[in-house]
């Protein structure tokens, strides 16, 4: 077994991963975000009557677009910062404490 020692993280290389991983678990909370939406503007519209069931249904359609849209754009964009920032203090961290070590194995 050898062992390794992470000194050092590319910035732009941590931030791409974080920001597909935001994007993925964007799409995820987006698609149940918008189904939890529908089912209440959907419940909400049943319970009120007929005539407020076109003005509510249609906002919540609106809203649960948004939602698909919105999350998985919001996380991207929140991961990619947030990948870059942390590269950027573990890098500092790393330089004055020296960095994560790791035991692998060739197999």
């Amino acid at each position: 077994m050898s062992r390794l020692r992470i000194n050092k993280m590319g910035v732009l290389s941590v931030a791409k991963i974080q920001a597909v991983i935001g994007l993925v678990v964007g799409l995820i909370v987006g698609v149940i975000y918008a189904l939890l939406i529908l089912i209440y503007t959907l419940l909400g519209a049943s319970l009120v009557g007929s005539d407020a069931r076109m003005a509510v249904g249609g906002g919540g359609v609106v809203i649960a677009i948004v939602a698909l849209i919105g999350f998985p754009i919001l996380y991207t964009i929140i991961g990619f910062i947030g990948g870059a920032i942390g590269a950027l203090v573990y890098n500092l961290c790393a330089r004055m404490l020296g960095g994560i070590e790791m035991e692998v194995e060739n197999i």
